[in-house]
Order: C-alpha cells, then sequence, then structure tokens
C-alpha cells in the first residue's frame, strides 16, 4: 500500500512575528498585506467579505464550511470584496445552493482576492486572541515558491489600522438615493413606494442591508459621502440623521466628520441614529473617547444587554475599536454593554432622540433581535 503524496503548499500567511501558516491558496494569485482578524459567524461569508468595515483586515473564518452555499450579487453588501483576503480551514467544496450564481473561489479570483485553506484556524484565532490582532502578509503562488523572508517584511511593514482614515477610501463619490427593503420570500427586494420620513445617510463605508432597513422602516433615504458637510446635509431638509459603519480609526475619521456631526447637533434638534463606526462617530462628537481593542468583536453570535431594560439580544459585530464609556460626559447615558466583556455597545443623549449602538442591527449575516432599533429611530422622528 502507498502513502498519498501530501501536496505542495501553494499559499503562505505570514505574522509579523515571523510565524509562518502553510496552506492551499484559490482565489486570486498575488500577495497581501493586512491586519489579521477572527470572525465566529456560521453563515454569511459573502456579506462579510463585501463589508466596507473590513477595509485593511484579512478575515479567519472559525466555521469551517466557508464556500457551500456559493455566492450569488443579491448578497454582496457592497459592489466588491473589502476584505484584503480570506483565511479557512478547509478548502471550498463545491456549491449546493439554489441562490446560487457562481463558486467562491471563481469569485474572488474575479475581484483580486486571495484566500488559503487546510491550515489551523483554531491555532490562530488562539494566537490572535492571546496577542492581539496581528500584521500579516498573505501570498498565493500556484507553483508554491515563496519568499518568506520578504514575507515576514512585508507584514512588518503594514502600517496597522491606528490613526488610519478608511471612510475616505470606501465612501461613496457622490449622493444618491435609496428605495430597496429588505430581501422576503418569494418577491426578493421590493422597492419603497410610500416613505413616512426622509433620512440623509453619512456614509463611511455603508452596508446595503442597513440601507434595506431603513428604507424598510418607512424611510426616503439619501447617501451622502463621508466628507458631506453640515449645509450640504441640511440642504436635503431631512426628518432625521443616519451614521453609518465603517471601517479604520474612529479617531482619524472623526478629523473631519465630528465637526459637522458638532453642527448638526449644536444647529438642529433632528434625531440622529449611528451603527458602529457611525457610534464611534456621535461619541466623539458628543465628548467621548475611542480606544483600540485587543482583537475586537468579529462574529454574528454577540450577546448585548439593553442596561435600561435588561433585556438581553443576540448580535451582529464587526468592530476592532470601541468607545471608552469612562469618558463619556453629563448628559450621555450608557444603553447597552457587550456581555463578552462589559464593552460599550450603545449610548443615547438623555434629553435629545440622538442614540447610536455598537452592534449591528441590520444583521446581514447574524439575527435580526435588534431591527426595533431603526424603528425606533422613524417613530423618534416623528416626536
Amino acid at each position: 500500500m502507498s502513502l498519498a503524496t501530501p501536496q505542495k503548499p501553494t499559499a503562505c500567511l505570514a505574522l509579523a512575528d515571523g510565524t509562518l501558516f502553510y496552506g492551499q491558496g484559490f482565489g486570486a494569485t498575488g500577495q497581501a498585506q493586512a491586519e489579521l482578524c477572527f470572525n465566529t459567524a456560521m453563515s454569511g461569508y459573502q456579506e462579510i467579505m463585501t463589508d466596507p468595515s473590513y477595509a485593511g483586515q484579512i478575515v479567519t473564518f472559525t466555521f469551517p464550511h466557508i464556500g457551500n452555499t456559493g455566492v450569488t450579487p443579491e448578497d454582496d453588501e457592497t459592489g466588491d470584496p473589502v476584505a484584503a483576503g480570506m483565511v479557512v480551514k478547509w478548502m471550498p467544496t463545491q456549491s449546493s445552493n439554489w441562490r446560487a450564481v457562481q463558486q467562491l473561489s471563481e469569485w474572488l479570483a474575479a475581484r483580486g482576492r486571495i484566500a488559503i485553506g487546510g491550515i489551523d484556524t483554531r491555532r490562530l484565532t488562539r494566537a490572535i486572541r492571546q496577542q492581539g490582532a496581528p500584521h500579516v502578509a498573505l501570498a498565493h503562488d500556484p507553483e508554491g515558491n515563496f519568499d518568506v523572508e520578504a514575507l515576514v517584511a512585508a507584514a512588518r511593514a503594514f502600517p496597522g489600522l491606528t490613526g488610519l482614515d478608511l471612510a475616505k477610501d470606501v465612501t461613496c463619490a457622490q449622493s444618491y438615493r435609496w428605495d430597496e427593503m429588505r430581501w422576503a420570500w418569494p418577491e426578493g427586494y421590493a422597492r419603497q413606494t410610500a416613505p413616512r420620513k426622509k433620512v440623509v445617510a453619512i456614509d463611511y463605508g455603508a452596508k446595503r442591508n442597513i440601507l434595506r432597513c431603513l428604507a424598510s422602516a418607512g424611510c426616503d433615504v439619501t447617501v451622502l459621502p463621508a466628507s458631506a458637510t453640515k449645509e450640504e446635509v441640511l440642504a436635503h431638509s431631512p426628518d432625521g440623521i443616519f451614521l453609518s459603519n465603517g471601517p479604520g480609526d474612529p479617531a482619524a475619521t472623526g478629523a473631519y466628520a465630528v465637526p459637522m456631526i458638532r453642527g448638526l447637533l449644536d444647529d438642529t434638534d433632528l434625531p440622529m441614529f449611528g451603527i458602529c463606526l457611525g457610534h464611534q462617530m456621535l461619541a466623539l462628537a458628543l465628548g467621548g473617547k475611542t480606544i483600540k481593542m485587543n482583537h475586537g468583536h468579529h462574529g454574528a453570535n454577540h450577546p448585548v444587554k439593553d442596561v435600561e431594560t435588561g433585556k438581553v439580544e443576540i448580535t451582529s459585530m464587526n468592530h476592532g475599536f470601541a468607545v471608552d464609556s469612562q469618558t463619556l460626559p453629563k448628559g450621555v447615558l450608557e444603553t447597552h454593554v457587550s456581555l463578552f466583556d462589559g464593552s460599550n455597545c450603545g449610548i443615547r443623549m438623555s434629553e435629545r432622540p440622538v442614540f447610536s449602538v455598537q452592534h449591528h442591527p441590520e444583521a446581514s449575516p447574524g439575527p435580526q433581535d435588534s431591527f426595533y432599533l431603526f424603528e425606533r429611530f422613524v417613530n423618534s422622528m416623528g416626536a
């Protein structure tokens, strides 16, 4: 009996500390440098890869069955993948799903994203938890030729996300209207034809499903770039302001976003709602501060407690920075906390309909426990 010849590695993941992981490459060939994080979601790999909040990051998926439902354009959260690459335990199998129109590997290759499979993702996840999100270089070469020293040097040369404004790279180039609502069987995506309130959404890297949730809640949505001024926002005569999710260091994006938000808070009494980076932007505008987390929160199973009602919600999360609740000024209340580590997950002004959350109530992927926040925002515009 002969033993099978082991496959030659065609991909290599190099950490800045010199640790190397060899595996099989798929998707595009080439090399990418980024921060490495892990995501614990059991579904929604396509939504995760196309979430603009993952700019500057390579995603390790802790769930081993990645790629088995293929991809469909309906599930894109933005036009193309934004995450720099993906790391999985098992190589993707032939997809089996009635909605699939393409294989994961083909989709990644067509969009220039590198992936590696066949590695010990448990070991890698433990390293991220213990050491913090490392800087890495990921290379895919079908011939299996790797300059290991150059890969480690490239990982060490990655500047990191602290101090990096990535919202400017993923925001829209110009304003646009949005009326598509959440997906529902059997019609798919319906259109909002009778909106009740007009909302201006500031795009720091907005996911499409957030905009769909706003439309489904009854909003006529106009999306403006991250660099929009107070005057440009008010020119649309909105009933409310929405601050979207996005990537990078909130303090860096806040250099231009915070003065605009402060201007709206000072000069209007408009309701305001923020998610993820938008939550952090609002906290900064109100006088709070943000901090870099050790390995962040990335998954679709994160318990969050509403400290005002005692209710626990299972939420979707994706963030590497957090609001420091100890820096919140008088008149700004902490509304939600993570039951994993006690970090801040929500704030509101005590006297005004201005609030935000760190988690993702639009899910996609993830549970829908927090959709009521969109309805709360719409109801606050009628108060």
